[in-house]
């Protein structure tokens, strides 16, 4: 298996070079994996250049595939240790900033003083590309919002009011309350949340049509462009704990909340040390 590990460390990281440091090989070793595997599949694979590493046609056409080994493979070698007992376990999480900077953390903590030897690895996206890693394996089970998910098991944490964000001048911070019409004339930097947009649902249930002008991943982000006065947002009151930009919330009326939850294929399929973790979690939420 060691040479569809190569490979998609290979992707995931870009580098020949840091594949073969995080597998504990030399370069060479691993070109001659991937040429190993390419010579398996009768196909070229990669194409190396100065500008960096890409996947040829065939290569995007059998990823997914490959990707689906390497990952039953990891869930072996989970299903394994888990049979040895739940000591070493690897929990893969699916998550957002949000939760991942102020929900995890703790959770993490708490759970490693029960288990100590339980390791995490956390994979940073959106609704969209977390409900993706699920299904294929990539993750044991991710954070989302199950309006935005479909064909997983999802399990509702809580709830999380959602704020408009405000340069520090705006005329709009004399406002108690803003609304959906006040906040639609003004530009509008949108969080990029996958397929599923709450505020942009928000705006459609109103009939009213933001003035979109920029589309960001990164909440923290925003916040910056926010305070050098590139437009106004709506953000999760969660994320907003803690930061210390120039700017100003204010509520929306009437109020945008989002569920929070998690979600999972098979539970009973999933390593021991996810499972322990998820039943650890909703009863934190309880």
């Amino acid at each position: 298996m060691n040479r569809y590990s190569a490979f998609i460390l290979i992707i995931e990281t870009g580098s020949f070079t840091k594949a073969a440091e995080e597998l504990g090989y030399t370069q060479s070793a691993i070109s001659q994996m991937v040429r190993s595997l390419e010579e398996e599949l009768s196909t070229k694979l990669l194409l190396r250049s100065r500008s960096g590493i890409t996947l040829t046609p065939d290569g995007e056409e059998l990823l997914p595939y490959i990707r689906k080994l390497y990952n039953s493979y990891r869930e072996l070698i989970e299903k394994r240790k888990e049979m040895q007992g739940l000591q070493g376990g690897l929990i893969r999480i699916g998550t957002f900033t949000s939760v991942s900077c102020h929900w995890l953390p703790k959770l993490m903590k708490d759970f490693k003083e029960q288990y100590p030897t339980v390791n995490f690895e956390l994979h940073q996206g959106e609704y969209t590309s977390i409900a993706q890693w699920v299904k294929e394996g990539s993750v044991d089970f991710g954070f989302v919002n199950p309006d935005a998910v479909s064909d997983l098991t999802t399990i509702a944490l809580g709830q999380d009011e959602m704020l408009a964000i405000l340069p520090s001048n705006h005329p709009l911070v004399s406002h108690e309350k803003v609304s959906l019409e006040e906040l639609s004339s003004e530009p509008f930097i949108l969080l990029n949340e996958g397929e599923l947009s709450e505020p942009l649902e928000f705006f459609k249930q109103n009939n009213i049509q933001p003035n979109i002008q920029y589309r960001v991943i990164d909440d923290y982000t925003i916040m910056s462009m926010i305070e050098n006065g590139l437009g106004i947002s709506i953000l999760p009151k969660l994320v907003l704990n803690r930061t210390n930009y120039h700017i100003i919330t204010k509520e929306i009326s009437p109020p945008i909340i989002r569920t929070i939850g998690i979600a999972f294929k098979n539970k009973k399929a999933l390593p021991i040390a996810s499972r322990y973790f998820i039943d650890f979690i909703v009863q934190q939420f309880e």
